[in-house]
């Protein structure tokens, strides 16, 4: 029941923002700078997205001669094509935030990542493309485009809270923003 409560509330977040990207608003941003993180994968997902839409034409006619596989197909269909421009909304309208006056970092990725880091727990920040990520304790990396741009290293852990409810503690946090030496440099004036 609980795993089933998760998915049914991530179609929902997704469906708002689609609504809020339609809209052309964000999420969580008041009163804070946002870095968008988006630009690095739209092309990917349009590409997606009009694939999708060929598979769903396709199918149409060659599924027309039966109508209750057509219409349970054609549904699937077009509610993946929503699904994938759901998914590239959510990364426009939920960008990271420094919050300077709150004194966090709020790192975020669609509707899957959301970690506040508070500005006084930040040991270190640098501007380090990275392409590949191994997967390692305490470390977490938030990939666009299998790529990361902004490294954290924190004094302390913070709780990243999974997908699916489990509980990690990080310690370094990798994460890409489409322009990461304007937020390396805006967390450096932050921190002083």
């Amino acid at each position: 029941m609980r795993v089933g409560g998760l998915l049914v509330r991530h179609e929902v977040r997704l469906l708002v923002s689609l609504a809020l990207w339609v809209a052309r608003r964000t999420h969580g941003t008041g009163g804070g700078r946002a870095f968008g993180y988006a630009g690095g994968q739209g092309a990917m997902t349009a590409g997606f997205a009009f694939v999708c839409l060929v598979e769903t034409v396709a199918l149409s006619v060659l599924l027309r001669d039966w109508p209750a596989v057509h219409a349970a197909v054609l549904f699937l269909d077009v509610y993946t094509i929503v699904f994938v421009v759901a998914l590239h909304a959510s990364s426009v309208v939920r960008p990271h935030v420094l919050h300077v006056e709150r004194g966090s970092l709020r790192i975020r990725r669609c509707v899957h990542v959301d970690l506040c880091v508070p500005l006084e727990r930040i040991a270190s920040v640098r501007r380090e493309l990275r392409m590949t990520h191994e997967r390692a304790d305490g470390e977490l990396n938030v990939e666009v485009g299998s790529q990361t741009t902004v490294t954290l290293e924190l004094t302390e852990p913070v709780t990243h809270v999974t997908f699916l409810g489990r509980r990690r503690e990080v310690r370094v946090v990798r994460f890409h923003a489409d322009d990461a030496d304007g937020l390396v440099r805006a967390l450096g004036r932050a921190r002083v």
